[in-house]
């Protein structure tokens, strides 16, 4: 993982994959101009990074969402197989602007979302709208894309924590990608420009041409090992085990999309919802 700076142990997980063949790559011309992907609406935790994000359907009178990594929990990360639901938080939230600069102290009134099971994400709902956030601070939330990211695509890492940015693509998929007891799916793959760091965790992953977040960084294999603490490993459908030393991971966010229901309440029995259940 890249793991929280601060508390304890921190470890990247689950059971990992080799690239999915059936992807399709993105077209390599007629490329549509990129977006400017700056700071504005990023979030610092005390260990890790985040950002206030929303699915296209969500009102501006909705509580805000702050999307980042389960294993960035303030309680620490979640077991194999544990789902955290509505659990009551007071966590705060350093709100940067465009040149990540900190703006305000966002709170959250609790973690809607919770699970290191499958996925790597933490859903923190805030004690504010959208529109308050917008007219108080003028930052507007990141947008979840609601379609799977497709091979070659350009990308950046925006880390709030760091105040860094990484640009690269997406190189593949792995059909599972497993770390230490974790086991994720269809884990997004970087090309080796983005050598992402401890303190990334939770950072949006921005789609340069659309602006949306296409996936949320969660770990790389930094040692060469095999499926252990820090250094996870790609499980193909075969069975067969790749390790790529020096290559970072993020997990796709599209399938938190259709999860999210009116008021931004995470409903897990939503039509296409496939997140895991307590």
């Amino acid at each position: 993982m890249n793991k929280p700076l601060a508390g304890a142990a921190f470890a990247l997980l689950l059971a990992g994959a080799a690239a999915s063949p059936a992807v399709a790559q993105a077209p390599r011309d007629a490329v549509a101009p990129a977006v400017a992907v700056n700071f504005a609406g990023t979030v610092a935790l005390s260990n890790c990074s985040g950002s206030v994000v929303r699915v296209p359907n969500s009102l501006p009178t909705d509580p805000a969402l702050v999307l980042s990594n389960g294993h960035c929990l303030e309680s620490g990360m979640p077991a194999a197989g544990q789902v955290v639901k509505d659990k009551a938080s007071s966590r705060s939230f350093s709100l940067l602007n465009a040149s990540g600069s900190k703006v305000a102290t966002l709170r959250a009134s609790k973690i809607s979302y919770a699970t290191m099971t499958d996925t790597d994400i933490s859903i923190y709902q805030l004690t504010k709208t959208y529109a308050q956030i917008s007219s108080q601070y003028g930052i507007n939330a990141l947008t979840l894309n609601d379609a799977h990211p497709v091979q070659g695509t350009s990308i950046k890492v925006v880390s709030g924590y760091w105040k860094r940015t990484y640009s690269c693509n997406v190189d593949g998929f792995a059909y599972r990608l497993k770390e230490g007891e974790w086991t994720w799916k269809d884990s997004l793959r970087y090309t080796s420009s983005c050598n992402t760091i401890g303190g990334t965790s939770g950072s949006p992953v921005i789609d340069t041409t659309t602006g949306k977040v296409v996936a949320v960084n969660n770990t790389g294999n930094e040692d060469g090992g095999s499926c252990t603490l820090n250094n996870p490993c790609e499980v193909s459908e075969s069975g067969a085990v790749t390790v790529r030393q020096g290559i970072n991971y993020a997990q796709q966010t599209y399938i938190i999309v259709p999860c999210v229901g009116p008021g931004n309440a995470i409903d897990l029995g939503r039509p296409g919802c496939t997140l895991p259940k307590p």
